[in-house]
Formats: C-alpha cells, sequence, structure tokens
C-alpha cells in the first residue's frame, strides 16, 4: 500500500460524509446569463461585428452557484438570500428547485432587482464561443425591517439544524460585516463552524472559523501588492488571519494553487490540480467554497478541505461558463492524485 492510501481513504471517507451534510447558505443570488451569437459580418452602422443570435441560457451565478455546487456534490443547502419579482429571480429560482435546493429561505421582493450577469459570446460556425463583452444589472438590498426580519427568521429556523455555515457576499448587501461577524460568534458558540467568502469587504468581518479570498482580495482588504513574492503571501496572509480572528485562511492563487494558513503552524502551499486544462476561471471561487464548506461540516481538518477544494477547483476551471463539479467528479480526481487502492 502506497504512503498516499491512508490519505486517499480519508477523502473518499469524507466525500461519503457530504450527503449527510447540511450547509446553512447565506447567499448573494446572482443570475448569470450568456448569450450565443455567431459572427455574421461588420456592421454598416459602427465598426462592430454583428452576430446572429444563436440561443440563450441562465444558470446561477454568485452564491447561488456556491450552493449549486453544493448540491451537485450530494450535500444539503439551505439557502438564505433574496431575488427580485423579475425574469430573472424566477429562472433563478426554477433552477434550483430542479436542483433540490431547500429554496423556503429566500425572500422574493417586488422592490429588488435580481442581480444578472450577462455574458455574450461569439465564434464562427461550429468553433467555439469567446467571450466578448458582459453586461452587469447590479442591484443592492434595501435592510428595510421586514427585508431584516426575514433574514433573521430565515437564519434562526435553520441554524440549528445546519452542520456548518456558509456566507458568500458578493457586495450588494445582504450581509454586512456586523451582522456577518455576530452571525459567526453565534455559530461558534454552538460548537459549528462559520466560513466567509467575501469579495470586497473581507478586512471588516472577525470570528469566521475560516475565509477563502482569492490573491487579489488579499491585496485589496491590505492595500499591497504580492506579485510572485511568496515571504509577501506568508506575511500578509498570516497579517489577514491575525485581524479575522479566524482558525484559518485559505488562499486561493490561480494558476499557483493555494495557501492554507493557520495559528502557530507553517504555511502550507498547495499545487493546483489540472493546471494543463484550463478553459474559463468563471465561478471557480464559489466551487471552492462550497466544496470547502462541505468538508468542514463532514468533518475535514482545514487541510483536507482545502484539498478537496482545489481537485473541485480544478475540475471547474475546465468547463465552460459557470459550472458545478459532481460527486463522480470529485471521487475520479481523489483517486487520480492519490492511486487506487
Amino acid at each position: 500500500m502506497s504512503r498516499s492510501a491512508p490519505m486517499l481513504s480519508r477523502l473518499l471517507e469524507l466525500l461519503d460524509g457530504f450527503s449527510r451534510v447540511r450547509v446553512l447558505s447565506i447567499v448573494d443570488l446572482v443570475a448569470d446569463e450568456y448569450i450565443y451569437g455567431d459572427i455574421s459580418r461588420v456592421s454598416r452602422e459602427a465598426p462592430v461585428l454583428i452576430l446572429d443570435y444563436d440561443r440563450a441560457q441562465l444558470v446561477p451565478g454568485g452564491g447561488a452557484n456556491a450552493v449549486n455546487n453544493i448540491a451537485s456534490l450530494g450535500g444539503q443547502p439551505l439557502a438564505v438570500g433574496m431575488v427580485g419579482k423579475d425574469a430573472s429571480g424566477r429562472e433563478l429560482l426554477s433552477l434550483m428547485r430542479k436542483a433540490r435546493i431547500d429554496i423556503s429561505g429566500i425572500r422574493k421582493d417586488p422592490n429588488y432587482q435580481t442581480p444578472t450577469k450577462t455574458r455574450i459570446l461569439a465564434g464562427r460556425v461550429h468553433a467555439t464561443k469567446q467571450q466578448v463583452v458582459r453586461i452587469d444589472r447590479l442591484t443592492h438590498v434595501e435592510h428595510k425591517r421586514e427585508t431584516r426580519a426575514h433574514l433573521d427568521q430565515a437564519i434562526r429556523e435553520r441554524l440549528l439544524e445546519a452542520d456548518v455555515v456558509m456566507v458568500s457576499d458578493y457586495g450588494y448587501g445582504l450581509v454586512s460585516p456586523s451582522y456577518g461577524s455576530a452571525l459567526a460568534r453565534k455559530t461558534a458558540s454552538l460548537q459549528k463552524k462559520a466560513i466567509l467568502d467575501s469579495r470586497s469587504s473581507i478586512q471588516h468581518y472577525s470570528h469566521f472559523a475560516s475565509a477563502t479570498p482569492n490573491e487579489p482580495e488579499l491585496e485589496a482588504a491590505l492595500g499591497i501588492h504580492i506579485g510572485t513574492d511568496l515571504s509577501l503571501l506568508e506575511k500578509f496572509g498570516r497579517e489577514l488571519l491575525r485581524r479575522l480572528r479566524a482558525d484559518s485562511l485559505l488562499v486561493t492563487r490561480g494558476k499557483d494553487g493555494m495557501a492554507l494558513f493557520e495559528p502557530r503552524r507553517p504555511v502550507r502551499h498547495v499545487p493546483i490540480y489540472g493546471t494543463d486544462e484550463v478553459a474559463d476561471v468563471t465561478g471557480a471561487g464559489d466551487t471552492v467554497i462550497g466544496t470547502y464548506s462541505l468538508a468542514l461540516g463532514a468533518g475535514a481538518s482545514y487541510f483536507e478541505a482545502s484539498l478537496l477544494a482545489n481537485y473541485a477547483g480544478g475540475i471547474v476551471v475546465t468547463k465552460r461558463g459557470t459550472a458545478t463539479v459532481s460527486r463522480n467528479e470529485l471521487e475520479a480526481a481523489i483517486r487520480s492524485e492519490h492511486g487506487h487502492l
């Protein structure tokens, strides 16, 4: 038996436990829309290409993508968030229902516009389509009394039954740093872990068990530039870990893999999985936090959870557009890295 066999057995054991893990997911729900077309000719009206429309597709994006990945991996996401009573919101909820996601905690607000990101992809007939422009229709949650009451009640009703808590903050105002930090303290008091992914405000949160920023978010949070200097990465990773008062910090680094920070332990660098087949990084961070949260809910150590998240992230970037990873795909990646028993 190889030296990696014990790790293989452990990772497969954790994967088997995913189906029992309930993840309370407080997330910014985003609709990712893709419009595909074939390049026809140059317009006479302006120096732009004319595309012959082919088809359109809407998929769960942002925090909804993280929730969707939890479901595709066999976990049980308990989604809490908000959508508008608009076409994007209706389609988003329909897709989540089809994925057997519990959406009873999602508020449908007639005064709110579902954040929608439209990507237009173009190419020649029978050729791979490339993204040529993205149109964002963004909004911000207005925390009126009924909105806050819904959020409070939805979390209160689900927190006790959840095994782990995941907060995905895309900056649309559903969760503020003060609200999220209070939730993290409450979660810790119940001997459970709360995991954070915040696009632009991570430095203002605290008391989460762990967080999963990418390297540019780490740089923006501390107002620094790391580049290729690993000593700076380690210095400022530890600084953010200290500010967050967290048990760990998992920094994703694109083609350079991940770096796991824990107090009083050396930094653990995790090489990227599947480096030769990167097709699209859209939504990879959502896959990472979804897998990482599931693994921690199943009883993984932070390092074990980072390995599983790394494999899942490496798989999803081989797919075009906002995508998910299945349990079978993750198992195959684990076995390919650690051999077969």
